[in-house]
């Protein structure tokens, strides 16, 4: 009786162990990721040829001017120093003043935010809506070499649909609602209908891929033996499909889905100057033009570190569905 008491008290920690390594080992990759990520953009930055004050200034600018604004933003210290007091300043979530508008970087990034945060968000949601029924019916229907016409359309359409770039497909839809039909807006934000035609200009491409994805996986995981055991004990397809099959479809489509939203926030740079969306895309390439450097490098910082968290959050969530392909990796 004492043995078997003392049991759960013994297995307990063996269990939290590995979450706590893979806890550890992921917070610990982030940070190295996010270092990396500040040190590159602060290097990328200061590389870039000329003088940023006087670009934002203009060539009339007196020398005296220039030199009190260079001063002012701690651009005439050394290079490392300037570095610390980045880092210092990024603690303490000040990721410096524009150049241009003289206005901390964090209020015009927390300005323009919300509006690239919903539109990738709304791409991503769309994207997935569409993608996971598409790809799990075209398995179903095309498993065992079924519906050959239809596996060849599926395929056909879905791959040219994947390769065509997000911002041509802007464009198109642009000149389609813009020029031949007005029927939704296609510049700025000025209620829910404006989010329609870029949300389809960046779902289209990852929707259509990640479909062709999850039909591959889907007919994989239909030619399982434990699926070939449901089927012989006259499960309904139903039963078999939504509990015993899509549960394995969901590992490769949330990996390739991460992926895709990845994507969706370095695509929405081009999207959003197509559509003059007020977001940090439009705000990032003005600020490219004006050499607004501490605008450009906190608006990279946010992709980046957006990023970053998009690939976590896919492996605490592939850690949940199969643990034991992500917990026990060294």
């Amino acid at each position: 009786m004492t043995e078997l008491a003392g049991s759960p008290r013994l297995t307990g920690p063996r269990r939290a162990g590995p979450w706590l390594e893979f806890a550890v080992r992921r917070t610990g990759r982030l940070l190295v990721s996010v270092l990396v990520l500040v040190t590159a953009s602060f290097a990328m930055i200061h590389l870039i040829p000329g003088d940023p004050v006087r670009a934002a200034l203009g060539i009339t600018a007196s020398p005296e001017l220039i030199q009190e604004r260079t001063r002012a933003l701690g651009l005439d210290q050394p290079l490392p120093v300037q570095f610390a007091s980045h880092l210092w300043g990024l603690l303490r979530g000040d990721l410096g003043t524009s150049t241009v508008s003289g206005l901390p970087v964090a209020q015009v990034i927390g300005d323009r935010l919300p509006a690239t945060a919903g539109l990738g968000v709304a791409a991503f949601v769309v994207t997935m809506v569409v993608a996971l029924p598409l790809g799990i019916v075209a398995a179903i229907a095309t498993h065992g070499g079924r519906r050959r016409g239809g596996e060849l359309a599926f395929a056909g359409v879905t791959g040219v649909l994947a390769a065509i770039p997000d911002f041509l497909i802007a464009v198109g839809l642009v000149f389609l609602f813009g020029v031949t039909f007005t029927v939704l807006p296609v510049a700025g934000l000025s209620g829910p209908e404006s989010f329609v035609l870029p949300v389809i200009a960046l779902a289209v491409a990852p929707a259509a891929a990640l479909s062709r994805i999850v039909r591959v996986e889907g007919l994989r995981v239909l030619g399982q033996d434990y699926i070939r055991t449901a089927r012989a004990k006259r499960l309904r397809p139903r039963l078999i499909h939504l509990r015993h099959a899509l549960p394995n479809m969901l590992t490769a489509a949330l990996t390739v889905g991460g992926l895709l939203l990845s994507g969706l926030i370095a695509g929405t740079v081009l999207v959003e100057n197509i559509f003059a969306w007020p977001g940090l895309g439009t705000t990032i390439v003005g600020s490219i033009t004006e050499k607004d450097y501490p605008l450009v490098q906190g608006i990279v910082l946010v992709y980046g570190v957006a990023v970053l968290l998009v690939n976590l959050v896919v492996d605490v969530l592939l850690a949940l569905l199969d643990p034991r392909s992500t917990i026990r990796e060294g």
